[in-house]
């Protein structure tokens, strides 16, 4: 696995190196000036030349709006080839090892709420997914036993083997994914604000009005082509609707996002248009509860307990928090409480 590590402020690792595994062929070298930086990037054997974004695009850690004080003193842009997929990433802190998996259709920004008070104790690792975001936008490969794969090579490039997750939304399917799927490298898993293909009971086809309007996203997400073709053009419509309960401009930072890239809207959707090998995944999945912590939170206008009742499906060890006046976006419209919540949780994992 090459890693990318992007020369901006911040602290790198000291296990990210430009590392490549014996006998690797480098294609080609590319190192671009930008500003006061560089921007190095690694091409993979015949492949066409990938170019890296610039430090002022609004995706990375550096071109990010309206950012907590200092956090680029702390964090910075890394990019990592987990096998033929290059995966953005925004690193920081000190301690044991902390991945925290955004939502749809959010990116790794989600999170810089909580990040710079995570990294005073831990090595944070906010990941753009599989085709959102800075990350690559490959054809394939958004089921979550894929996508959990993508996040064990992730943290095997930047030299962790064992490591805590948090996921939220899309994320919460994927940190299920990556418990179930390799045991050995997840101690601890917070989730939040999800529900799990083929494991949460589905609500009935024509069911109340609160359930529609939480939900009704999710077969149209789904959908092939026709859902691309009505929100192209039509992104603040469509995402805005979605992203309710933001301030107007973090709504327009995540619609820019997907505007910005032609890829962008069929790289959001992947996981949705997944679902059937997603299902087919978690019915053997299931079969094997999981027995590490498990903490489950709920906005308590957003998905409350359902995000409780849904892990205790599949694990036995599952404690669960509801967030008082919280929506969906718990990250963002309660990151108070929930880093309270996350702090509870993960200190025996500090020690």
């Amino acid at each position: 696995m090459n890693t990318i590590e992007s020369a901006h402020q911040g602290t790198p690792s000291p296990a990210v190196h430009r590392r490549l595994p014996r006998g690797a062929v480098i294609g080609a070298v590319a190192v671009l000036a930008v500003g006061a930086g560089l921007a190095v990037g690694f091409v993979r054997p015949g492949a066409a030349p990938a170019s890296l974004p610039t430090h002022a695009d609004p995706g990375s850690a550096a071109g990010a709006p309206n950012l907590p004080p200092g956090f680029t003193t702390t964090f910075a842009d890394r990019y990592i080839d987990v096998g033929g997929v290059r995966l953005h990433a925004v690193v920081g802190g000190h301690g044991r090892p902390l991945l925290l998996i955004h939502g749809w259709p959010q990116t790794w920004y989600a999170w810089r709420m909580l990040m710079p008070a995570l990294a005073r104790d831990f090595r944070v690792v906010a990941v753009d997914q599989r085709g959102i975001g800075l990350s690559d936008k490959p054809a394939a490969g958004y089921d979550t036993g894929t996508e959990a794969t993508d996040m064990v090579k992730l943290m095997g490039a930047l030299g962790y083997e064992r490591f805590a997750v948090v996921g939220t939304d899309t994320g919460m399917p994927i940190g299920y994914a990556l418990a179930a799927d390799h045991p050995g490298k997840v101690e601890r898993l917070a989730v939040a604000e999800a529900v799990i293909a083929g494991v949460t009971p589905s609500p009935p086809l024509i069911g109340s009005s609160q359930a529609n309007d939480q939900l009704w996203h999710i077969p149209f997400n789904r959908l092939e082509k026709l859902n691309e073709q009505l929100v192209r053009g039509r992104e603040d419509l469509y995402f805005g609707a979605k992203l309710q309960g933001l301030p107007d401009d973090t709504i327009r930072y995540y619609v820019d996002m997907l505007r910005a890239d032609p890829n962008a809207l069929r790289g959001s959707f992947g996981q949705y248009r997944a679902f059937d090998a997603t299902i087919s995944q978690n019915q053997k999945r299931m079969k094997h509860r999981l027995t590490l912590p498990v903490l489950a939170i709920g906005g308590e206008k957003g998905l409350g307990t359902v995000v409780g009742d849904t892990m205790k499906l599949v694990a036995d060890n599952v404690q669960v928090v509801t967030i008082p006046g919280s929506g969906h976006w718990v990250a963002e419209q309660a990151p108070q409480q929930e880093l309270a919540a996350l702090s509870a949780f993960l200190a025996p994992y500090r020690a």
